[in-house]
């Protein structure tokens, strides 16, 4: 029998990927010395690489994946749209599931967002809700309200306008050129109290920070856009929730809207559905994306109040919303969506979710004493610490975690969990262990 390569079957996809795949957030002549996972298939909080190999996914998949992946009962929704109706265009049709999903989405904001507008990927709802914004405006006669506000190390994406409220230097330096202006405000980073501040106390001068802009520019000012609680891609730095209630408060007294970009903290990951529920407020519209399908098909969407669609329903077609993706409302993604919130209330997810987190809180605890980490934190099911270490510790981090099954990915020197909504006691155990194990490992071997 003739062998057409020695290499194992991981080896032989990695190097074929390696050849012809472009990755993602990836330096590729760095990717080439580093080896990349190659799944064959997935199963509930775990992934299987080409030669068995199993790898326990402790950030979701990039944040995405909910319920485990294969999930049976989002697959069945699945099988059962792909037989009725895989696609069809939102332009002139509507079709049950981007109907269902609008409606409950906006029964989970309590009626506040009553509109849905449907996209595919994170970055392309930002667009949207900036243009919807300003174009907003612009039906009201303001057509001077032009500019945007972003937080200090805030994350929209990487699309040219979502990247115009990015403040992440390596995401954005290359770009600058091609950028619009924004105005970039203080952080509430809690990390970033002075001597004598607590969380509340940063939370409110990075708001009066923003009062400040808002006096002089809020007649050029169309919308602030902030990620609530969590500034995921900052290295997860959480703020009190007093934070947005009093940008709120600034939006209401200064006629700005506000965007909540909840991509990565929304569907339960802060322990509210809606990361902005813990402050009891509500934004002008709302950014929805990565977690929503359950890390099954791309789907993005925008939520906005009745004020703002109001603006734009008249007689004039240009002063309507004519934005459009080929495959905006797919109805196998909105199917997801829908089979996704049913797991919500079927399981009680937020409540058990709960519980969860004190048993991975305790198992984690001996970091508190570790002498390499500080700020340790938790929001919902976002664990976060940071290693005093040099530069290269993220990249040993990663690879000492895969050398003991476990996927992890950190950013820069803070080390993150945002694992499944699917992790049994001794699973969320096991995954403590190895965070730490994998710490002591990194700062070995350098």
């Amino acid at each position: 029998m003739h062998h057409r390569t020695h290499l194992t079957q991981s080896a032989e996809w990695r190097a074929r990927s390696l050849r012809h795949v472009w990755h993602p957030c990836t330096q590729m002549k760095r990717q080439a010395t580093l080896p990349l996972l190659a799944l064959s298939h997935g199963t509930g909080p775990w992934l299987v690489d080409m030669d068995g190999r199993r790898y326990l996914d402790g950030i979701s998949s990039w944040w995405v994946n909910l319920f485990g992946h294969a999930n049976t009962r989002i697959n069945a929704a699945l099988n059962d749209q792909l037989s009725r109706l895989p696609h069809a265009m939102l332009a002139g049709c509507t079709h049950a599931p981007a109907v269902e999903l609008a409606e409950r989405l906006s029964i989970l904001t309590g009626g506040a967002l009553g509109h849905c507008f449907f996209a595919s990927d994170g970055a392309s709802a930002v667009e949207i809700a900036l243009k919807m914004s300003f174009h907003a405006w612009r039906n009201l006669g303001h057509d001077q309200k032009r500019e945007f506000v972003c937080i200090r190390h805030s994350y929209h994406g990487e699309t040219l306008g979502a990247l115009s409220v990015t403040d992440v230097a390596v995401f954005r330096n290359a770009y600058g050129p091609l950028l619009g202006h924004a105005h970039v405000v203080a952080s509430p980073d809690a990390r970033t109290a002075q001597a004598g501040e607590d969380a509340l106390a940063v939370a409110q001068r990075a708001a009066s920070d923003l009062q400040t802009l808002l006096e002089t520019r809020h007649a050029q000012i169309a919308a602030i856009i902030v990620e609530p609680l969590v500034q995921c891609a900052a290295g997860m730095a959480m703020h009190h929730p007093a934070y947005l209630r009093r940008v709120r408060e600034l939006c209401d007294q200064y006629s700005v809207h506000l965007i909540a970009d909840e991509i990565a903290v929304g569907c339960g990951r802060t322990g509210s559905f809606f990361a902005c529920e813990q402050a009891e407020i509500w934004p002008d519209l709302m950014t929805l994306s990565k977690g929503i399908s359950g890390g099954t098909l791309p789907l993005s969407l925008v939520l906005s109040t009745d004020a703002i669609h109001e603006t734009f329903y008249d007689d004039q077609i240009a002063r309507g919303f004519l934005h459009s993706h080929s495959y905006t409302g797919n109805p196998m993604a909105c199917r997801a969506a829908l089979a996704t919130l049913e797991i919500f209330d079927t399981d009680d997810v937020l409540a058990r979710n709960r519980d969860r987190a004190a048993v991975l809180d305790a198992a984690l605890a001996p970091l508190q004493a570790h002498a390499a980490v500080h700020h340790i934190r938790r929001t919902g099911m976002i664990w976060a610490f940071d290693v005093a270490a040099d530069a290269g510790f993220g990249q040993r981090y990663a690879s000492a975690a895969l050398a003991r099954g476990l996927l992890l990915r950190p950013i820069g020197n803070t080390v993150y969990l945002m694992p499944p909504y699917v992790l049994d006691d001794d699973t969320a155990i096991w995954l403590a262990r190895q965070t730490l194990a994998a710490l002591d490992d990194a700062l070995e071997h350098h």
